[in-house]
């Protein structure tokens, strides 16, 4: 596959020049289409690695929706439901148990996956190919492609699409080297799997932790580890509906991912998915819709613009309508990457649905934000383990 991979440029146009290289074995990517670029490439390699452990820890097909370096949706190959298919705009469509996980992955914020660099567990079959066809997206990485799937895969960006795809073997070395405003920085590099063991130390008087719950915390889990820290993800039903990345503050975390799981769980309101939107209108152009449809700090001028979205002029949802809405959403998991110092973080998290917690523990209020757990009937589990990523 080659040494190094020479790159038009690095963060950004005037970074020049740039590239990615391997001193010892061949890279273990393979460009099949397009030319990726510095932070393409940052993602996928990020991506991958997300996606490669949960089908690993899981043993379910695995997909992921990276941005900037951080995921803003990654999810396991479970059917969707109706409702979820209508949210996700894949009604009718035949969907694999990857191309599935993909639908779900996207639709946890589909306004910021807008552009999205994928990655796939699998093999990318013909269903999942034709799912990605209709999706802005700037690239893919995976094990492999299916010959159908590839042809459908290169014809999109006017053929500019960027398709990789690497060695599903591939073992990096045990030591990571980075260089820092031309300082070298060295650490033993994050091989800690998440697993069912570290749901086991339960520290609240609620020690139910269904089947379900402990697939979803260590779904969380996986995906903070490749998430720009601080940073709290919350997932249900196999999928995360909300990431809160790198914040300073913890509670800060938690607001951003609680606020995206709500707005992933009004987006099924009946109202939502009944909106008349004008005919033409494209999927990303109705996301922006729906998003600007659920805020309640709309201007007057894009108010305007929104109606300009509608044949009609559909009643806006009021907020007791969406509280009331929000009260349905349950057994939703929360995972942290550091230990929760407040209880701020527990009362939030209660709002938008959370039932279960995963965190390492280790704060001297630890016993606080235990006590509110009791008070919600939470069960919580510290797994003893940080997951900082940087």
């Amino acid at each position: 596959m080659g040494k190094e991979i020479i790159l038009r440029y690095g963060c950004n146009p005037h970074q020049i020049p740039a590239k990615i290289y391997t001193e010892e074995d061949d890279l273990p990517i393979k460009v099949i289409n397009g030319a990726p670029g510095y932070i393409n490439l940052l993602d996928a390699l990020n991506s991958w690695q997300l996606v490669h452990e949960l089908r690993q820890v899981t043993n379910l097909p695995a997909a992921a929706s990276f941005k900037h370096v951080s995921p803003a949706g990654a999810a396991l190959g479970i059917p969707l439901s109706e409702t979820l298919a209508k949210a996700y705009f894949v009604t009718g469509m035949e969907l694999s148990p990857l191309a599935a996980a993909y639908a779900r992955a996207r639709g946890a914020d589909r306004v910021s996956s807008f552009g999205d660099w994928v990655a796939l567990s699998d093999p990318v079959d013909l269903p999942t190919a034709r799912l990605l066809r209709r999706e802005v997206s700037d690239g893919i990485i995976a094990p492999g492609y299916d010959p159908e799937a590839l042809a459908i895969l290169r014809e999109k960006k006017k053929g500019r699409y960027n398709i990789i795809q690497i060695d599903p073997a591939y073992e990096p070395p045990e030591m990571e080297i980075r260089q820092v405003y031309g300082i070298f920085f060295a650490q033993k590099r994050n091989t800690v799997l998440a697993s069912p063991m570290m749901t086991r130390r339960i520290v609240t008087e609620n020690r139910d932790l269904p089947d379900t719950a402990e697939r979803d915390l260590l779904l969380a889990m996986i995906t903070l580890k490749y998430t720009q820290s601080n940073s709290v993800c919350l997932a249900v039903d196999g999928q995360v509906i909300g990431v809160g990345a790198g914040q300073q503050s913890r509670i800060h975390c938690t607001r951003l991912a609680a606020a995206k799981a709500d707005t992933w769980y009004l987006r099924q309101h009946p109202r939502v998915l009944e909106l008349p939107f004008r005919e033409g209108l494209s999927r990303p152009e109705r996301d922006n819709a729906i998003d600007q449809y659920l805020r309640e700090d709309l201007t007057a001028v894009e108010k305007e613009q929104l109606r300009e979205a509608f044949t009609g002029n559909p009643p806006e949802l009021s907020a007791e309508e969406k509280r009331s809405w929000l009260a349905n959403l349950r057994g939703v998991a929360m995972a942290s990457d550091g230990f929760f110092p407040f209880r701020d973080n527990i009362d939030r998290a209660h709002a938008s649905g959370v039932e279960y917690i995963i965190q390492p523990g280790g704060s001297v209020r630890d016993r606080s934000v235990i006590a509110a757990c009791d008070e919600y009937g939470m069960v919580m589990a510290f797994s003893g383990i940080r997951l900082f990523h940087h």
